[in-house]
């Protein structure tokens, strides 16, 4: 039987890439605060806008704009005419919190 076996792979700069690090800084910002932090967020970007989107529940104060506009200067994205300036792109958030289904389920886990 023959098989055929594909993958995919991104170069530095790619949206993907730029996107990961997004979803993971704001993980991070929140783990920073909150160890017991559930987060499920995704990033997508576009021609100047990054969108966050996921559900987000955790006692902490996070600044997820100020954490993706710092996550897309550190990449090295400041200039509109690369498609995306971390200054003048247009950041949506559109984060609520877990719903309570996966909430429970979360605290069944742990407390193994």
């Amino acid at each position: 039987m023959r098989r055929l076996f594909t993958s995919e792979s991104v170069t530095e700069g790619h949206p993907d890439k730029l996107c990961d690090y997004i979803s993971d800084s704001v993980l991070d910002a929140y783990f920073e605060k909150d160890p017991y932090a559930r987060v499920a967020c995704e990033t997508v970007a576009g021609k100047g806008q990054i969108l966050v989107t996921g559900e987000i529940t955790s006692n902490a104060e996070v600044d997820i704009e100020k954490i993706v506009r710092n996550a897309i200067k550190e990449v090295g994205f400041d200039n509109s005419e690369t498609d995306i300036d971390y200054k003048t792109c247009k950041v949506l958030l559109n984060i609520s919190k877990q719903s309570e289904d996966i909430a429970i389920r979360s605290r069944q886990i742990f407390r193994k």
